[in-house]
């Protein structure tokens, strides 16, 4: 069968309405995931994981709270890399509203499970790269009378940020393509877009070769992106 690039060109505003909303559901999903990554990548790596007498005699709500907190942030890391992603989605999307009577329609679960999913892997990026900083610099702060969230924010944060740069591209790569399976719920993401223009036309070759290229130039892009960030940041 002959390419014929006239069909790519017909099929052009409809993938590239799907890939505007790849973009939408990969940019909330991450940005959400950075955030709920971060936050449980520092409780996993500062707060106790278990209960300590000593710290209960002295903090008796803080020395409960606390290791509660550091059990439901673990809990919640453990739950997710071990699911799928698309066990996640359909959950979100038939079982959670048969749970709490509410109604979620296909891009809001699309975008809340892409930030669980991507947030759980954030937080060992996260974990990781806070475990690499030398401990002097945490006690130096510490010496110098700051609190834990200025030395977090000023001293450890921005190193650890740096070393953790390659692999928070590598999940934004991933996060992008795994958007392609919320195709399991209808929603009209760029996957979609293209099986349905192929379910119409017939025409596989172009139209799955044009989703590729489209993919390509996503990927091409965020990790050129941060690439230059890591050039930019790098540590002497």
């Amino acid at each position: 069968m002959d390419f014929d690039l006239s069909v790519v060109w017909d099929a052009l505003p409809s993938l590239w309405q799907g890939t505007l909303v790849t973009i939408k559901i990969t940019f909330w999903g991450l940005f959400g995931g950075a955030v709920l990554g971060a936050l449980a990548g520092v409780i996993r790596t500062y707060v106790p994981g278990w209960f300590s007498l000593d710290v209960i005699r002295q903090h008796p709500l803080s020395g409960i709270v606390l290791p509660l907190v550091s059990m439901i942030a673990q809990a919640y890391i453990l739950i997710v890399r071990g699911t799928p992603i698309v066990v996640q989605v359909m959950f979100i999307y038939f079982a959670l509203p048969l749970m709490v009577d509410v109604r979620v329609d296909g891009m809001s679960a699309a975008i809340a499970t892409l930030i669980i999913n991507s947030g759980a892997y954030i937080a060992e990026i996260v974990r990781g790269a806070l475990q690499s900083v030398p401990k002097g610099l945490f006690e130096a702060g510490q010496s110098m009378g700051l609190p834990f969230y200025k030395i977090l924010l000023r001293i450890i944060g921005p190193i650890a940020f740096r070393r953790m740069i390659p692999a928070l591209g590598n999940q934004c790569i991933i996060s992008l393509k795994d958007s392609s399976l919320f195709i399991v719920i209808g929603v009209a993401e760029l996957t979609r877009q293209g099986q349905e223009i192929m379910a119409s036309n017939f025409r596989a070759v172009e139209i799955w070769g044009a989703v590729a290229v489209i993919y390509l130039i996503l990927t091409g892009l965020i990790a050129l992106i941060l690439k230059t960030m890591e050039r930019r940041m790098r540590i002497l």
